[in-house]
């Protein structure tokens, strides 16, 4: 596939999409969600953990604010665009880990949280910046940061529009984890390396089960969770896990 504004690729079963405007912070404009939704949706079988992550000295800064075609009906471009791109993100196949090389603005920052894990450089921010030019959060941030960080630091971030640093946001449970910039990529490649490797077909029942979560009494938890847990159980995943494990070895999971 040839993109214009990501670069992706694939190798040893890890696929690296990189927002790639970086002389306007990755801004996200109609062409960058339409490819980004492309990538993750038609994924290859063989990537079997997704890494999302910019080029330069951000992330991605948000929306472009230069695109005047999603400036005249934003209630549109949020339905037409961004809701397929955030849900090519969390339905993807493999695991998506945001890795966070620098500042996350506005819809750039709830992109990232919609992925399963957030990886950031120290050196990273999170700004919910919306109210600075008279919005409210979109692309899924009144949903996603509520959860997980709470009202009262929700309701903070969205109306004072601070820079949340990325130690700050680990703390409070925004992100899985803060890394010294100089160890950003290491533990990026060895985050997604352990993915790759790992009982894939866990991983989607695991995503699936804490999805549903949110709208599920506790009864209808169990009962999903047993289901899933009996389609792991007939697994080659689980099958090799076992094997693995009576053998004392290290498993050889193919992810099915």
């Amino acid at each position: 596939m040839a993109f214009e504004t990501i670069e992706f690729g694939i190798d040893a079963g890890i696929a690296t999409l990189t927002l790639n405007r970086p002389k306007v912070m990755n801004a996200l404009n109609s062409r960058m969600r339409a490819e980004i939704t492309q990538a993750l949706t038609s994924l290859p079988e063989e990537a079997r953990c997704v890494v999302m992550t910019g080029s330069g000295r951000a992330f991605c800064s948000g929306q472009d604010l230069t695109d005047a075609n999603a400036a005249r009906d934003l209630e549109a471009t949020l339905r037409d665009e961004y809701e397929p791109m955030l849900h090519a993100v969390r339905n993807c196949s493999a695991p998506v880990i945001a890795a966070v090389n620098g500042t996350a603005a506005g819809a750039g920052a709830n992109l990232a949280l919609v992925a399963d894990v957030v990886i950031a450089a120290e050196s990273a921010d999170f700004i919910q910046a919306f109210t600075r030019i008279g919005l409210i959060p979109d692309a899924g941030g009144t949903w996603a940061i509520p959860r997980a960080v709470g009202i009262a630091r929700a309701m903070g971030m969205m109306l004072f529009a601070d820079a949340i640093p990325a130690r700050r946001a680990a703390d409070w449970g925004l992100i899985w984890e803060a890394v010294p910039d100089d160890e950003f990529a290491g533990v990026v490649a060895a985050r997604a390396h352990q993915l790759a490797q790992g009982p894939g077909s866990a991983y989607r029942a695991i995503r699936q089960a804490v999805s549903a979560s949110f709208g599920n009494d506790l009864d209808e938890q169990l009962k999903l969770e047993a289901r899933l847990q009996g389609q792991a159980g007939r697994s080659g995943d689980f099958r090799e896990g076992v094997a693995a494990f009576l053998e004392k070895r290290k498993p050889r999971f193919t992810g099915r």
